[in-house]
């Protein structure tokens, strides 16, 4: 322990645990009370919270203050009860005089009310509740004492719009408190320096503490006996279900991680089916269930009574399970991150093993966890960019500051500069925002409510305490479909779903939410009431955003996978089918990878990738070996292009491996070179691997092509005129309108419903299209069309890179097993599920006569 004696009350807790400091631990400590403010990077489970709260309760108790002492932000209400219970640990076992409390949207109005008047000296919060308190009045004394800000789980934050308002509302504190030290704490971030630069703001040299301990993580892939050689996504998923049952132990505490809530409905039903006598142990965890039922899941899973939980996100983050002992991931996570992230929930103590069970929805997804187990030897993990200039998260802020105790525009804009996101704001620009708050911008004087705020002696002030209400109700940057409650008709509340999901019920329909069969009763005030049923039904909610695309990182390990595949295929000239064939079901089933000799010069050893075939290769070697048979496997200097003709159309497939959203930029860029050149109507479909365009029959792909389509030259342009840019632009502007408080929901029992916001936002979109095309929000809209849903970005990596490679045309007389997802994820979205089954058997059995 350092030779600091404000840490003896530390050492002398530690001693009574039988603890020594770790060693990233005392680092942080002793920067902490030297002044410094920085960024802490270890491994999930191993003492980050102790890391970044003992230095400043070491100075609480070495110098006792009154009122608000350390602010820490998390950016999930449940963290906070878990934080609140580790932090006050210590502090009531020593008999420390420093009161902790917790502040989000779960805490009660009069809770809140009185941590106004009468702060403790920590408190758990989230961003938007942070800015809430903003919002008020006396700031400056509320935060007078304030000495540190800790903002958790910051590689979660830092790269949306959360943590954009994170860095204001911290920037701000910062101004009311100029030694205010700040600290992040990640547990899988790519780019340190620039998340702790983040985080600190511009000025002050972050410090980054690391940690030398070594947690594994152990994959273990639950693989089918046989797999199909033309795959599409979801034709494995729950069918394997009873083989998921089979690995698992109920005795195990387990997390059953889904990448969507509807996905977690239905695995929750199946495992229920599977095991009706353990329903009680079993329990369903995700963002739309009732908060009070969540609490209830976690609580048992923390006393051992329950012992599996199928969850989305909603568990990702730091809830400290240490009973948890496995971790199961259903489909890809697409992401090195978050698969680490979700490991770490599993054997939650420093240098713990996690161990993750991968069950993968589709074939194909087993190359993509062998380039998991080949990214994360290498140590690779994924970059968070904070955002650049959301206009709307500025608006939003601006009108919060001056709920308060208003702001002075100049010094304001120069605390705005010193931030990450809004270091390079323009005077022009901030100028705009101010006459769009105080005037309503060009197009919106004539409406009193878009004039929030007015002068005062040099402060820009609320107008009115009517708008600083409806602004309170509206601050927050997530943005959804207007949630309608499902509530028992003794209205006990059970979640909430999207307002799309309830239209397409009516009265005695049955559904499937929250592990309850439930039936339609009746549908009053934005709230769904309902009854308990026997009556079995299969229909379940879908919310919006529910798809993933693979990261950049991890679509670079997946190109090396398929290279790696590719050359010991062609170098054994069939040995990798003969040696699949010799092992038994047992060994292909095995968890364990398989070692082959390369004392021989083999292409293996020649690419330094080790000695090991991963199992998940040996098991999709019939698939891989179809597409070498039918077309070909591209290597890493290639990129794979195949056209076949059916009877939709001639099909051109391309193979990039770069991504979904890559792909659908990609799709369409091609697809408006292809008709400038011959015109022609055109059908994209995309997936990770690549892209199809389905043309008239005999449309010649091949002669029109030219490296004009790796053309940089006016890619935006060109972007803009391949998609219906317009609409795009439309839907993205709601959210950015809702972040910008240009339209309310309304208040608390008459919400408005999600058609009412559509036709605000889009009169409002329309009036800025026609009187103000130079809007900064309706820019940021379309910005945000192009850099988040498109992913322009890693788009012009993309076609740079592509122009490098040499093009592998390859004519099919089929789709080959990799161009076949494709194929059915075109129908998927024209086609119910029966249709679709129907349909591909049909297709396969065609072409298993040719």
């Amino acid at each position: 322990m350092s030779a600091d004696p404000r840490l003896n009350a530390i050492a002398q807790y530690f001693a009574t645990r039988g603890w020594q400091p770790l060693a990233f631990q005392a680092e942080t400590w002793a920067a902490y009370l030297a002044g410094r403010s920085g960024l802490v990077q270890v491994p999930t489970g191993s003492g980050k919270t102790y890391a970044a709260v003992m230095g400043p309760i070491a100075e609480m108790i070495a110098q006792p203050k009154e009122g608000l002492q350390l602010l820490y932000i998390t950016p999930l209400r449940a963290l906070s009860r878990d934080i609140e219970q580790a932090i006050k640990l210590p502090i009531e076992a020593m008999g420390w005089n420093i009161t902790v409390e917790s502040r989000t949207g779960d805490t009660s109005s009069s809770r809140k009310t009185k941590q106004l008047k009468n702060m403790p000296n920590i408190l758990i919060t989230t961003p938007e509740s942070l800015a809430v308190m903003l919002s008020y009045k006396d700031g400056a004394k509320r935060f007078g004492n304030l000495q540190a800000v800790i903002l958790d789980e910051w590689h979660e934050l830092m790269s949306s719009k959360r943590g954009t308002q994170a860095e204001l509302c911290v920037g701000h504190l910062r101004s009311l408190q100029p030694n205010l030290r700040t600290w992040a704490i990640s547990a899988t971030l790519g780019n340190l320096e620039e998340a702790a630069q983040t985080a600190v703001g511009l000025g002050p040299e972050p410090v980054i503490i690391r940690s030398n301990l070594q947690r594994d993580t152990v994959i273990t892939s639950i693989r089918p006996e046989s797999v199909d050689t033309f795959p599409w996504a979801g034709h494995l998923g729950l069918r394997m279900f009873e083989t998921l049952v089979e690995a698992l132990d109920i005795e195990k505490s387990t997390l059953i991680f889904t990448n969507t809530r509807n996905q977690a409905e239905r695995w929750y039903q199946a495992l229920n089916f599977a095991l009706p006598e353990e329903a009680d142990r079993i329990a369903l965890h995700h963002g739309s269930i009732d908060v009070k039922e969540r609490e209830a899941i976690e609580a048992g899973v923390k006393s051992g009574d329950i012992k599996w939980v199928v969850c989305t996100s909603s568990l990702d983050l730091g809830v400290d399970f240490q009973p948890v002992e496995r971790v199961v991931q259903i489909g890809s996570a697409k992401n090195l991150a978050r698969l680490l992230q979700r490991a770490g929930r599993s054997a939650h103590v420093p240098e713990g093993t996690s161990e993750v069970f991968f069950l993968p929805t589709n074939a194909l997804e087993l190359l993509e966890i062998s380039a998991f187990r080949r990214g994360l030897e290498l140590g690779d993990m994924e970059t968070r960019r904070p955002q650049h200039k959301p206009y709307d998260v500025l608006v939003q802020h601006l009108v919060t500051l001056a709920c308060g105790d208003g702001f002075e525009p100049q010094k304001t804009l120069e605390n705005l500069r010193q931030t990450i996101a809004y270091a390079d704001l323009t005077d022009a620009e901030y100028q705009w925002i101010l006459d769009f708050i105080e005037n309503g911008g060009q197009c919106l004087g004539a409406y009193p409510r878009y004039k929030k705020v007015v002068r005062e002696d040099g402060l820009f002030k609320i107008s009115d305490a009517k708008l600083a209400r409806i602004h309170r109700m509206g601050i927050g940057t997530i943005t959804s479909n207007t949630p309608v409650k499902i509530v028992y008709t003794n209205r006990k509340e059970i979640g909430t779903v999207e307002e799309a999901f309830v239209s397409r019920l009516k009265q005695g329909d049955v559904f499937f939410f929250a592990g309850r069969q439930l039936e339609y009763f009746q549908m009053k005030d934005m709230v769904l009431y309902v009854k308990g049923t026997k009556r079995k039904s299969t229909v379940t909610p879908s919310w919006g955003g529910g798809q993933l695309a693979i990261s950049d990182t991890l679509s670079h390990h997946l190109r090396q996978e398929v290279e790696w595949v590719r050359s010991r295929l062609k170098e054994s000239s069939g040995t990798a089918s003969s040696q699949s064939v010799e092992l038994t079901a047992d060994e292909i089933r095995s968890p364990q990878a398989l070692a082959i000799d390369d004392s021989s010069d083999t292409p293996l050893s020649k690419g330094g990738r080790g000695d090991l075939i991963n199992p998940e290769i040996l098991t999709i070697t019939p698939i891989l070996e179809a597409q070498q048979r039918l077309s070909t496997l591209p290597s890493a200097d290639e990129l794979l292009v195949e056209s076949c003709k059916t009877r939709e159309g001639q099909h051109l497939y391309v193979f990039p491996f770069e991504g979904r959203f890559v792909h659908e930029g990609l799709g369409f860029l091609w697809g408006y070179r292809f008709a400038k050149k011959k015109t022609a109507t055109f059908t994209i479909s995309v997936n990770d691997y690549g892209f199809e365009i389905l043309g008239p029959k005999d449309y010649p792909y091949r002669d029109l092509f030219s490296s004009d389509f790796f053309s940089l030259e006016n890619l935006a342009d060109d972007i803009r005129a391949s998609l219906n840019i317009s609409e795009l632009t439309q839907r993205k502007f709601r959210g950015v309108a809702q972040v910008a408080g240009l339209v309310f929901k309304g208040y608390p029992g008459s919400r408005k419903t999600s058609s009412q916001l559509q036709v605000s936002t889009s009169l409002l979109y329309e009036v800025f299209t026609k009187y103000e095309p130079d809007n900064l929000l309706l820019k940021q809209a379309e910005r945000e069309v192009l850099q988040d849903q498109l992913e322009t970005y890693r788009l012009t990596q993309t076609l740079s890179r592509l122009d490098q490679r040499s093009v592998v045309w390859k004519e099919t007389k089929r789709p080959s097993p990799l161009a076949f997802p494709l194929l059915v994820e075109r129908l998927n979205s024209r086609m119910s599920n029966e249709t679709l089954l129907e349909r591909i058997q049909r297709m396969k059995e065609q072409w298993e006569k040719r």
